[in-house]
């Protein structure tokens, strides 16, 4: 029997999911971002492209709306699996010294740590529970399950704009540096958290990279921000930038030059990426890739693939990572990565 070929999204604050079926054959195989010119359906792209690991398209063949059940709280994660998260914190120190140590030789500005840990439940908890359940934690959020032979079950819940847009009308957006709310703070949208140097130095190298890819596609192109938005309960920084196009024939072209972004990979651009898909103890993947809706029902909303997990009956691989410049400390960046870790951990242990 074929694996199932589907995807299910909602779009932040919309209150219905959308869901997006192949009836017969595979689902397209692309080896390049620039390869999405002139394709429709559902993206699944992972950080790295490369021979078993393509962007995978979901035709769409059957697209339908459907409400948004009230489900119930799932199941709590096995607590024998402490020794495994044991030693992905070595792992994670292990990485951050090599990698730190090359911010501080000056071979790069930024680079992205990201660390992978593992839970289980007692029995298999349905997708499309989880799916429902992260629907109705965060309503701010892009929540996407998608299913293919290719990349295997992944849900995730992202705050990161990729690009979206219709005809000549695009935005994309600049996500980076993060804090925790905490007390009084998770009452509101994070309007009196005060900013960190490092964070702010972090989003500015996003937005300058974001800015010059623009200036290779389009002269009509506006910033805004940055200004401070709440997911689930962490905050970051977000610049906005809206522009035109000439033509939607070259969004992956656009693609192409905007993925990965420093938020996920760091700067420069291509030392960085070579390095993490050397260095990193865990493949991300189909972490920080991208995924979404690629010209369905006149829209294209693609998101950064951030706060996700690789679903295998009753296990679950969690993903998170985070940015590292020269005066990031491997305790505050540790944290940092629990804190969206918790993001879909809170999705099967609440």
């Amino acid at each position: 029997m074929s694996s199932p070929v589907f995807a299910v999204y909602r779009l932040p604050h919309e209150d219905y999911a959308t869901l997006v079926s192949q009836t017969g054959g595979e689902p397209v195989e692309l080896q390049s971002c620039a390869d999405l010119n002139g394709q429709r359906g559902f993206v699944v792209a992972p950080f790295e492209v490369k021979s078993g690991q393509p962007i995978v398209v979901i035709r769409p063949d059957e697209v339908s709306r459907q409400q948004l059940p009230v489900v119930d709280t799932p199941v709590s994660a096995d607590a024998a699996l402490c020794e495994a998260q044991a030693r992905g914190r070595s792992y994670y120190a292990i990485d951050f010294a090599n990698y730190h140590a090359q911010l501080m030789q000056g071979s790069f500005r930024k680079i992205v740590l990201a660390r992978c840990a593992d839970e289980q439940t007692p029995a298999a908890i349905d997708p499309m529970q989880l799916f429902y359940h992260a629907c109705q934690l965060y309503p701010r959020m892009f929540i996407a399950l998608v299913s293919t032979p290719q990349s295997g079950t992944w849900l995730t819940a992202t705050p990161e704009i990729l690009l979206e847009g219709s005809g000549q009308e695009w935005r994309t957006i600049a996500l980076a540096g993060t804090m925790k709310l905490v007390g009084d703070q998770l009452s509101g949208e994070g309007e009196t958290v005060t900013w960190t140097t490092k964070n702010i130095e972090e989003q500015r190298i996003v937005a300058t990279y974001i800015a010059e890819c623009l200036e290779q596609f389009t002269g009509n192109f506006r910033e805004e921000g940055p200004r401070t938005v709440r997911a689930a309960d962490l905050v970051h920084l977000r610049s906005d930038f809206t522009f035109t196009l000439p033509t939607n024939g070259r969004v992956g072209d656009l693609l192409q030059s905007l993925h990965p972004t420093p938020a996920v990979c760091g700067l420069p651009k291509r030392d960085a990426f070579r390095f993490i898909v050397s260095n990193e103890h865990t493949p991300r993947r189909y972490y920080s890739g991208f995924m979404g809706p690629l010209d369905i029902q006149d829209s294209t909303n693609l998101y950064v693939s951030l706060r996700c997990m690789n679903i295998e009956g009753n296990r679950y691989h969690l993903y998170a990572g985070g940015g590292l410049l020269k005066d990031s400390t491997e305790e505050q960046e540790w944290l940092e990565t629990e804190a969206k870790l918790e993001t879909m951990r809170r999705l099967i242990t609440s």
